[in-house]
């Protein structure tokens, strides 16, 4: 028996409402694990996304490599989003979300490795995002990146549903 995405959605939010007194320590063993990942060692231009409060936390992460690699994070433009080099300062965006200003980045097959959030993922690399479609416009023009999901234990789901148009996960980081 297969779950709609809808009710996906439904179930991983009262998953993340139940577990969120864990979200703080499980968030810094994720990171951990993700900054021990040889495909982010190796990396040098690395798309990031500046977390929500639901999401694995990876602000300490964006604080930390700024310097070190070229961090690129998602701006909010419309129904795309942009990218932009991260220089050290943000500013509230579309939906709350923190955003970099500066110029834009367009030289994707420069990015080596894009971190992406998601609701919920399963072993094959498939992914669930929020439902706006951000990262399914996205992804199909990273063509030369590593994708790496990272997620909370109670994300990874014995499938998930997705349609042709999905790109999947090279792998997935979780607890």
């Amino acid at each position: 028996m297969s779950i709609d995405k809808k009710s996906l959605r439904r179930f991983i939010k009262a998953q993340k409402d139940l577990y969120s007194s864990l979200k703080d320590e499980q968030s810094a063993s994720i990171i951990k694990k993700l900054e021990a990942d040889e495909d982010f060692l190796r990396a040098q231009t690395v798309l990031l996304y500046y977390s929500l409060p639901d999401e694995v936390d990876t602000h300490a992460l964006v604080s930390r490599y700024y310097l070190k690699k070229r961090l690129l994070l998602p701006v909010v433009k419309g129904e795309t989003l942009e990218l932009k080099v991260f220089q050290g300062e943000l500013h509230e965006g579309t939906f709350g979300i923190q955003e970099p200003e500066g110029e834009t980045f367009e030289a994707f097959d420069q990015i080596e490795l894009v971190v992406v959030p998601g609701m919920a993922f399963d072993k094959e690399g498939k992914r669930l995002g929020r439902g706006k479609g951000f990262y399914d416009r996205l992804l199909p023009r990273l063509t030369h990146a590593k994708k790496i999901g990272i997620c909370f234990p109670y994300q990874l789901v014995d499938d998930v549903p997705t349609t042709p148009q999905d790109i999947p996960m090279d792998k997935v980081i979780t607890l």
